[in-house]
């Protein structure tokens, strides 16, 4: 087993449990012990970032300290905004030795450790793609049997990519290749990379509902049976605010989101109690039952 610092973030702490504890059920068996961080925030998200970049810097180097101290080289995340924060404060921090010192200097008043040993914060996807990829037909031993299924990446998985760095952030195919060796058929349609419409959702509900649409419509008429995402926040917005589309457009798309441990875990046997599809918005019922033909 690899030991690797898990920070869960808020949603998979809060409205996403079931993202929480299909990862923790899945983690042993890709080869990863989880390390969870106990005395960490939320990432700061967008919003803190924008209106108090430096309080974003330090509640970013604060998770970073935190890591490093559990003995770990990799901070492990579950959501696309945290792997983007973590790694753009890790980038300030590393490339400006005046303001490590300063924020180090802040994080020891406060009792947190120093932040001195380099942290690598990946995203899960990114490990069961990579490291992990050559066992996961193993693993996934109970299979898809042929599901359609449509992967979502969203946007901050992939953009800035000299910042993320893991694959083309125009033509990815890290879901795809996860999909198909899970047993499950990969659907293409265009927006797949595009933004979910959570950041604006508050402040132009409109807009964001005019995003979400896209990937949901297109991957309706691809003939997908269920749609995959990498990241809580992309989730919240596919699942939940369906019944806002239904309501804006008339269409009522029913389409089954999936976390990406839920996919790979339904391929590898794992239980209802860690699986927790109940706690999803719209009904997982139509995908499990083709899976039990």
């Amino acid at each position: 087993m690899k030991q690797v610092a898990y920070y869960k973030g808020c949603l998979a702490s809060l409205s996403a449990k079931e993202l929480d504890t299909s990862t923790r059920a899945l983690a042993p068996k890709i080869g990863y012990e989880l390390v969870e961080l106990q005395s960490v925030t939320c990432c700061g998200a967008g919003d803190i970032h924008e209106a108090e970049p430096d309080y974003y810097l330090h509640l970013n180097a604060r998770i970073l300290a935190y890591a490093a101290a559990s003995g770990c080289d990799t901070l492990m995340t579950v959501c696309n905004v945290c792997t983007l924060n973590l790694r753009q404060a890790n980038y300030q921090l590393l490339g400006d030795a005046a303001l490590r010192e300063r924020v180090n200097d802040n994080l020891e008043r406060v009792g947190v450790p120093r932040y001195e040993t380099d942290v690598e914060c990946v995203h899960f996807l990114w490990l069961v793609a990579g490291e992990s990829f050559s066992v996961l037909r193993d693993v996934a031993h109970k299979g898809l049997r042929g599901l359609k299924i449509a992967p979502f990446y969203g946007c901050q998985i992939l953009r800035p990519s000299k910042l993320m760095g893991f694959e083309d952030p125009d033509k990815p195919d890290s879901l795809e290749r996860i999909i198909t060796a899970c047993g499950g058929e990969p659907i293409d349609y265009p927006a797949k990379i595009k933004c979910c419409g959570f950041p604006i959702i508050q402040a132009r509900e409109d807009t964001a509902l005019g995003e979400l649409i896209q990937p949901i419509e297109q991957a309706k008429e691809a003939g997908a049976d269920a749609i995959v995402t990498p990241c809580p926040l992309c989730h919240l917005s596919l699942d939940a605010w369906q019944s806002k589309l239904k309501k804006q457009t008339g269409k009522d798309f029913q389409m089954p989101i999936l976390h990406l441990s839920q996919l790979i875990g339904v391929a590898a046997g794992l239980s209802d109690s860690e699986l927790r599809f109940k706690r999803h918005v719209v009904s997982m019922q139509p995908v499990l039952e083709k899976l039990s033909l």
